[in-house]
């Protein structure tokens, strides 16, 4: 009798299994860069995903300021909105960043937690457009607004 093993990547999803944004948003925060910065899940829904960035001394740019540096946002974006596309087509598929604008608003304020939502508001076979919105508290005075678009290397979105 074989006992059935949890996967260890998304890559080893069972066919037909449904992707679940929660369980994958743990599992690409825990190691890497997502790791390191700790990133954290807050919430999903379909097509978008939020995810949280503490603040933390090592990712202030300037000392005197407090104020996070701009680096850790854009990370948080990138992986924010990346995960917003599988989180609307339901599955994993490696993509890349094709293009990501980040228009910042103003500095987060020291000490706040960044949340990040990222949102895929349309899918074509092989690329996903996105946008989303940076905030330290409030979502109606948003630290970074972003754009973008993720080009699928490995099998579709549809």
């Amino acid at each position: 009798m074989s006992e059935v093993s949890a996967p260890k990547s998304l890559h080893d999803l069972p066919p037909g299994s449904v992707f679940d944004p929660a369980r994958a948003a743990k599992l690409m925060t825990r190691h890497g860069h997502g790791g390191w910065l700790g990133l954290t899940y807050h919430a999903h829904g379909t097509g978008w995903m939020e995810l949280a960035l503490p603040w933390r001394e090592e990712l202030v740019g300037v000392a005197e300021t407090g104020v996070l540096a701009s680096g850790p946002i854009i990370s948080l974006m990138d992986n924010a909105t990346s995960m917003s596309v599988w989180a609307l087509c339901g599955k994993f598929v490696p993509h890349a960043t094709l293009d990501l604008r980040v228009d910042y608003m103003r500095a987060a304020v020291p000490g706040r937690t960044v949340i990040g939502r990222g949102e895929c508001y349309k899918l074509t076979r092989t690329i996903s457009f996105i946008r989303g919105i940076a905030h330290d508290g409030d979502p109606e005075d948003p630290v970074a607004h972003v754009t973008g678009t993720f080009m699928a290397t490995h099998g579709t979105y549809l």
